[in-house]
């Protein structure tokens, strides 16, 4: 029910449970948390790729269907623990994390989606929130994050409604980052994945961290955690890794 492939610093993460809109059963939340706990630890892994088997979901979210044959299975809605709370597996993970939305990304997976730190989106994306209609509250993050991501009012008409957002919608609203077609999503994931895998694992780690830290905060805290922790970074840095670090940039820019 889930599938990790590895190359070059990649990691790609599969949900694997098509005919269940690769909804988030016990079983497969508890796999997620074991894989990202492994490719934390993996030092070949730079980056991860989640993303979902098919062309119909990323994920419909929680297995409903389980939940309702379980009379406690509700209590993972406000799950803490990384092996109920797919939201905080990924979060945990200190590397960067590419959501590659293949199809919809309703409720709880839409709270996945949100998880991830950059999303690319085909054309068959789609996500909703339906919490409000199910009869529950979200309780892994959907509630704060949407309205930080596309504003406020924008995020009230999507959970207070339960419809659809397109991915050019959810593009031009700064959802996603960019939506392209089916064919081209793993190539479009996988490019940027290589581009992101050639940062040296301890600063992407330090960079991912500190602007998480930073979003989290008032403007003027934010500025001063910045200056903290630049200053605490940059003291271990020498004029020779500056020009090391220089040169390749400039060869790099040639490239491109």
């Amino acid at each position: 029910m889930l599938l990790v492939e590895k190359s070059d610093g990649v990691a790609v993460v599969t949900l694997n449970r098509p005919e269940a809109m690769n909804a988030m059963s016990k079983a497969l939340r508890a796999a997620l948390a074991e894989a990202f706990v492994a490719l934390e630890k993996d030092p070949e892994v730079r980056v991860a790729i989640l993303t979902g088997a098919g062309d119909r979901a990323f994920t419909a979210g929680l297995d409903l269907k389980e939940l309702g044959s379980d009379p406690g299975g509700l209590g993972a809605a406000n799950a803490t623990e990384a092996v109920a709370n797919p939201v905080k597996a990924i979060e945990g993970f200190s590397k960067p994390v590419i959501g590659a939305i293949n199809g919809v990304a309703i409720t709880g997976g839409f709270e996945v989606a949100l998880a991830c730190d950059v999303l690319i989106a085909s054309t068959r994306a789609r996500f909703a929130d339906t919490h409000a209609r199910v009869g529950i509250t979200p309780g892994w993050g959907l509630s704060q994050k949407l309205s930080r991501a596309i504003g406020i009012y924008r995020a009230k008409e999507l959970s207070l409604s339960g419809n659809f957002l397109d991915a050019e919608t959810a593009c031009a609203w700064g959802l996603v980052n960019r939506v392209v077609p089916p064919e081209e999503l793993m190539p479009a994931a996988l490019k940027l994945a290589a581009d992101m895998a050639t940062i040296p694992p301890e600063m992407a780690a330090f960079y991912k961290r500190m602007i998480n830290d930073g979003f989290g905060l008032p403007f003027g805290q934010a500025m001063a955690l910045e200056h903290e922790r630049s200053s605490r970074w940059n003291a271990g840095i020498t004029p020779e890794i500056v020009e090391t670090n220089r040169q390749a940039v400039l060869a790099r820019g040639r490239t491109q």
